[in-house]
């Protein structure tokens, strides 16, 4: 044992690394359950939903001025030369939205329909980053639909001023 003084403690490391290994890791606790609840349906214009209230039978597959939709026709801007009515909405089920796959949706999960073209936003959704919820930090969590804050036919924000930043307290009066 003279020529290697360092072999005993070598051997104690491999020993202790070779136990170490064949214990299971540590399971991570769960984090806690976050439920979802929608905070109100979408917002409706007075009068227009149900859709089956107004119209029965198949929407016509061809682009139509809309001559009752006068609010959504001034107003449609949201890639208006590429998209029309029967993008989004169902043309057998009018109380119905549709996903590009064909499956049916209802309006209070818009959020899917929206989130076939802005996928960013919907996984920021999802994560909520974007939008706004309310309630818990770990347990029931209220949330908004899109359409609360954008007019799904014009979802754009209007541009709006800006406010001048806040004062510092030391260029504060008392």
């Amino acid at each position: 044992m003279h020529g290697a003084p360092w072999l005993p403690g070598l051997l104690a490391v491999a020993f202790l690394a070779t136990a170490l290994s064949a214990q299971p890791a540590p399971t991570p606790k769960p984090a806690p359950k976050v439920k979802l609840v929608e905070a109100k349906p979408p917002p409706f214009s007075d009068g227009i939903f149900p859709c089956t209230g107004c119209h029965t039978g198949e929407f016509k597959a061809t682009r139509r001025t809309l001559e009752f939709h006068d609010d959504v026709q001034g107003e449609f801007n949201h890639d208006n030369e590429n998209r029309w009515c029967l993008d989004c909405h169902d043309g057998k089920n009018r109380d119905m939205l549709h996903l590009t796959n064909g499956s049916l949706l209802p309006f209070t999960e818009s959020y899917r329909l929206c989130g076939q073209c802005h996928g960013d936003k919907y996984r920021d959704w999802k994560r909520g980053v974007h939008g706004k919820r309310v309630g818990q930090w770990n347990g029931e969590r209220t949330y908004l639909l899109c359409v609360h804050c954008h007019n799904p036919h014009s979802p754009r924000f209007k541009p709006i001023k800006p406010l001048p930043p806040p004062q510092r307290p030391s260029e504060m009066k008392r």
